[in-house]
């Protein structure tokens, strides 16, 4: 849904207008046919007929003035969120260790890189980005950072991550980073 719903939302909106006038149609062809029907048969098609009306009628006016829509505010901060971390975390380690909220196995692979790097099985590159990954996803867990990994982070985070940092702040609700992540990691695993 590339559209993020707008052409659902006007497809939807013709919709409405075709069945309002299929059912106009339908009241003025119950009025010309009210002789061969019996009145409580009239009566009864008649009002369903305008409860159908009415509610048509709700919603027609709801989309108009805004109310009702496909295209929602979830909608923008989900396509942010999903830019930030996929720029951000390029480890679907990470991004898995993070939705599942586990802190301890992130400190666990922080501290098996920090040995990994020192015996020559990690290069530095490598090693600098996975570990400003971890820090900020630490960091997003409410995790107290030592005074060194603030440092490391300030001195080796960059745009993407920084981008990360403001899109899941202004999100408010950890819950839906967390979300959006796990939907992160099954899109890596595909």
């Amino acid at each position: 849904m590339a559209s993020r719903g707008t052409t659902e939302t006007s497809k939807l909106k013709q919709n409405l207008e075709e069945q309002l006038d299929r059912l106009m149609q339908q009241l003025q062809d119950l009025e010309e046919c009210r002789e061969e029907l019996d009145a409580d048969e009239y009566e009864e098609t008649k009002k369903e007929t305008l409860e159908q009306l009415s509610e048509i009628n709700d919603s027609l006016k709801k989309i108009m003035s805004g109310n009702m829509t496909l295209v929602d505010e979830l909608s923008g901060m989900q396509l942010a969120i999903q830019a930030a971390i996929s720029q951000a975390f390029k480890t679907p380690e990470v991004i898995r260790m993070f939705a599942k909220k586990q802190p301890r196995q992130l400190r666990t692979r922080l501290a098996e890189m920090d040995r990994d790097l020192m015996v020559g099985k990690l290069g530095r590159e490598t090693y600098t980005q996975q570990k400003v990954e971890i820090l900020t996803a630490l960091r997003k867990l409410g995790e107290k950072l030592t005074p060194d990994e603030e440092m490391f982070l300030s001195a080796n985070a960059g745009a993407a991550l920084s981008q990360f940092e403001t899109v899941s702040t202004d999100l408010g609700s950890g819950d839906k980073v967390f979300a959006l992540a796990s939907f992160e990691v099954e899109k890596a695993k595909q």
